[in-house]
């Protein structure tokens, strides 16, 4: 059997983090597989179903590197092929003509409610004749539920479930002015995608229950199903938006890279062994749905940085600088200088190690962007006294009496500088990352004076000599 597993997100906002994972579970059986991984768009909300929203979900998709075979799909585009199913359910006698007004329906409820019976629709039109029909009443087409016994799953993630027939009604499957419901959509739609593995989240179980009906009703085979846990947030609670970002595009501009979500994302709820770090190539190789727990489970952001810290750590430093430009430019207002990028990229194998997330590499390399003078922090303003200050013109002739400005030589003019004044290093060096950096903290100052180079470290110094004398 050649496998076929399908996304099928409704475009009525971001890409969900739960979707996404949704979205990589099956990518990746698919992947492991050799089969196809289809992209539905369940569009049939027409109101809030909107271009933009269906972009937002392409580009989701494209920046986790989950690709899809063959064209997106438009669930709203075949509605005329799920109204043909439903006509031909009545025409087999499995399905019928309802012509129960809102009104009815309402007193139908409202009558079980008050003899503490089920709510759900009593089948009055089920076996009546269409010639009853009432006048200027358009009907809504409902299946011919089973009436007896039960209807049982075996989920290869949720094992056998249960429900007897009784639970289940006469739903409908076209409204009256003509649409299909979301129930028929996505059971036809499964079926001419030829669609084999149906995994999905775990509150979509009681829909397949109602699904089946369908399946059955027209002869078809069902699918094999994995119902997937949900995702909680630390309290234990369903992710909604109150516990910070739940959607994609939120995590890339929280400065994620995308392989390291796809690594925490499969890591909640399938596991292999105690790996952790976990590459594409090897998830491919690995994915199972036997692996994936039934408990919910708990996102993490500590654990999500870690593993960001990992991947950043794996990647170029050249394709580092050019993943933080867009923060860069935001923060400064306009793009960083080609220099700047240059020194950017000279130190970021100092920078790589202060940060958990291209956000935060971007606060620690701003300091080679921003333009002379510097803004200082609160700290750096502090430690730029007239003492501070003062020391910075002294050692200035010694770093610019260098012919060689590299990061040991800087270090030995500095060493011989503290041993002539009878000073400690402190009183030295935090001084010259003030004035470097404009920040009381960062990497090795005499790293970042040897890229920044002669010119620029002298430049930076008289800024800071300067606003002494101008202070003064």
């Amino acid at each position: 059997m050649s496998v076929i597993t399908r996304f099928a997100p409704s475009p009525t906002g971001y890409l969900h983090i739960g979707g996404a994972r949704t979205a990589l579970f099956n990518w990746l059986y698919a992947r492991r597989h050799g089969g196809k991984f289809l992209l539905r768009i369940e569009d049939t909300d027409r109101a809030r179903s909107t271009e933009d929203a269906i972009e937002k979900i392409y580009d989701g998709m494209k920046w986790l590197g989950l690709d899809w075979d063959g064209e997106a799909v438009s669930q709203f585009a075949r509605r005329d092929r799920h109204a043909e199913i439903a006509q031909q359910l009545v025409a087999e006698g499995k399905a019928y003509y309802c012509y129960c007004t809102p009104e009815e329906l309402e007193e139908m409820r409202e009558k079980a409610r008050a003899e503490g019976r089920s709510t759900t629709y009593d089948g009055r039109w089920r076996d009546r004749d269409p010639s009853e029909a009432p006048d200027g009443v358009p009907p809504v087409i409902r299946i011919k539920a089973p009436r007896t016994g039960e209807t049982v799953i075996q989920d290869a993630v949720q094992g056998e479930v249960r429900v007897e027939n009784t639970q289940l009604d006469d739903m409908v499957l076209l409204r009256s002015d003509g649409t299909p419901t979301y129930m028929l959509s996505v059971v036809v739609d499964d079926y001419d995608m030829k669609v084999t593995h149906i995994i999905r989240g775990n509150d979509h179980l009681t829909n397949t229950f109602r699904q089946i009906m369908i399946y059955d009703a027209m002869g078809w085979e069902t699918p094999i199903f994995a119902h997937l846990p949900l995702i909680h947030g630390a309290d234990g609670k369903k992710l909604s938006k109150r516990h910070g970002a739940t959607g994609v595009e939120s995590y890339r501009e929280m400065g994620y890279l995308p392989e390291a979500l796809r690594n925490y994302l499969l890591r909640l709820g399938w596991s292999h062994g105690d790996e952790e770090i976990i590459p594409t190539d090897k998830a491919i190789e690995w994915f199972d749905l036997e692996h994936i727990g039934q408990s919910a489970a708990r996102f993490d952001f500590d654990k999500l940085d870690s593993l960001n810290a990992h991947y950043m750590a794996q990647t170029p430093h050249k394709e580092l600088a050019r993943m933080i430009l867009p923060f860069l430019t935001e923060k400064l207002g306009h793009a960083p200088s080609d220099t700047a990028m240059q020194w950017i990229e000279s130190g970021m194998g100092d920078l790589i190690e202060r940060a958990k997330r291209l956000t935060e590499l971007a606060d620690e390399a701003l300091f080679y962007a921003q333009p002379r003078p510097l803004p200082l922090t609160e700290k750096a303003g502090n430690i730029l006294d007239d003492n501070a200050r003062k020391r910075l013109a002294d050692i200035k002739p010694q770093l610019k009496a260098l012919d060689v400005f590299t990061a040991e030589n800087i270090e030995a003019a500095v060493k011989a500088f503290i041993k002539e004044n009878g000073l400690k290093f402190p009183e030295i060096g935090m001084p010259l990352r003030a004035a470097l950096t404009g920040s009381g903290s960062s990497p090795s100052v005499t790293h970042i004076a040897a890229i920044l180079g002669k010119e620029e470290t002298l430049a930076r110094l008289d800024d800071a000599i300067e606003q002494r004398r101008a202070a003064a």
